[in-house]
């Protein structure tokens, strides 16, 4: 089936380009202005704009073992209406995947279930208890190249630097999740600041993630790993980013849009509850430079669904998280790109998909360019929209954001030329 978008504001190459799109399930046809050919649907996209599908490294769908969460379905589906056509999962669901077998059967899950391309992690250590490295070699047999403990960090300075070699070895992607426990106190759920004493929370210091993120850059570069720094959230990890890239380690970041949106000021209760937590001012604001810099590479989400029951706690028993596919864009092109005009809209999109595309190794996506894969989305860049969690795709429905203005909503998302979302047909 061809699909032809005609009169669209296309994200081509480093530019918006005033252009038409064909594209079928082979790919992308052609893109060049005033296309003619035949289309079996064709749509008028005067004052829309044709992106990249959105990719994700950092999400968490719960299935199996935590459905009442979140599932493969339900976390696809809020990806493809927030306009992400590639997303990957985390690997902290049960059983956890730290094997062949179990992989196996995970892979024809996600097959089975999900909307759009999902990519699973494995784990680096076996069900992430941090003791012995997990079966990578016969996991990258079924193509899985990328592993992480996501939600705890390898504490144990030997067994991640076995991990690491073990991933270099098999040209992996170890992607880290990193938190020194001996820096955090039992119920601490908020940065450690003046703010968090006032409102008699304990706090979580920014060495947590610091420390072991500077460990783990150090075996990186040792062992000549490909390693990637996950939900970055303090200046100390930022100046340690920094100076390791310039040592010459195979070394990426990336940050999330709530880091990258509020501090640790705007904490109001359980929904502003993330781990890393939220920092800052100066914190925010070397994420902000340092991605723009290059120091981190990438945004990603940290999509973390909980039930009501998760967070309808006070702050020091309440889980940690919050959702944020069908929110992510939209929040930072309304912030970043049309209220404050900081960012281009290349360079956001180029964020959230070609260098995330680049860096994790997937081909022929990340960009529009014929010949590559037809994931694309069309979004409404004009119109005024308040988000509403009770409407969200997602099981999750644990958002700061709730109630907030944005000028972003996607129309429609394609998945390798097949039309997965359209507004209105939720």
């Amino acid at each position: 089936m061809k699909t032809l978008l005609k009169n669209g504001t296309v994200a081509y190459g480093n530019d918006l380009v005033a252009t038409d799109v064909l594209f079928d399930e082979s790919g992308i046809l052609k893109i060049e202005e005033n296309i003619e050919d035949e289309a079996d649907d064709v749509l008028d996209c005067t004052n829309l704009a044709v992106l990249p599908g959105l990719i994700d490294v950092h999400v968490h769908l719960r299935e199996p073992g935590f459905e009442a969460k979140e599932t493969i379905e339900t976390g696809s589906k809020a990806a493809a209406r927030g306009g992400f056509t590639t997303i990957m999962a985390m690997p902290n669901v049960n059983p956890y995947p730290d094997n062949k077998e179990t992989m196996e059967k995970y892979l024809t899950r996600i097959a089975e279930s999900s909307v759009i391309n999902v990519i699973p992690y494995g784990t680096i250590t076996c069900m992430e208890k941090g003791e012995e490295v997990s079966a990578m070699k016969d996991m990258k047999e079924l193509g899985v190249r990328w592993f992480s403990d996501d939600g705890v960090g390898v504490a144990n300075d030997e067994v991640m630097e076995k991990a690491m070699r073990e991933a270099a070895a098999l040209d992996a992607l170890i992607a880290s999740h990193t938190e020194d426990m001996r820096f955090r106190i039992p119920g601490a759920s908020v940065h450690e600041a003046q703010y968090a004493y006032e409102h008699g929370w304990i706090g979580i210091p920014s060495d947590c993630e610091s420390s072991q993120l500077t460990r783990d850059l150090a075996l990186a570069l040792k062992t000549q790993a490909r390693y990637h720094g996950c939900h970055i959230s303090a200046m100390e990890s930022v100046e340690a980013l920094r100076r390791y890239k310039v040592l010459g380690a195979d070394i990426s970041a990336e940050v999330t849009a709530h880091h990258l949106l509020l501090e640790n000021t705007d904490v109001m209760g359980p929904n502003w509850k993330m781990n890393p937590p939220l920092r800052s001012h100066a914190d925010r604001m070397s994420l902000i430079h340092a991605l723009e810099s290059g120091v981190i590479d990438f945004i990603a989400s940290d999509h973390a669904p909980h039930t009501f029951e998760d967070k309808d706690k006070p702050m020091a028993q309440a889980a940690f998280g919050i959702v944020s596919l069908e929110t992510s864009f939209a929040l930072l092109y309304s912030e970043f790109v049309k209220r404050t005009h900081r960012w281009t809209l290349p360079q956001l999109v180029s964020w959230m998909s070609e260098k995330p595309a680049k860096r994790f190794g997937f081909k022929d996506i990340g960009v529009l360019k014929p010949s590559y894969k037809a994931d694309i989305v069309v979004m409404d860049l004009i119109s005024e929209r308040v988000i509403h969690a009770s409407q969200f795709q997602s099981k999750g429905k644990n958002t700061p954001f709730d109630g907030w203005t944005t000028w972003a909503t996607v129309k429609r998302t394609y998945v390798n030329g097949k039309l997965i979302y359209k507004e209105g047909e939720e």
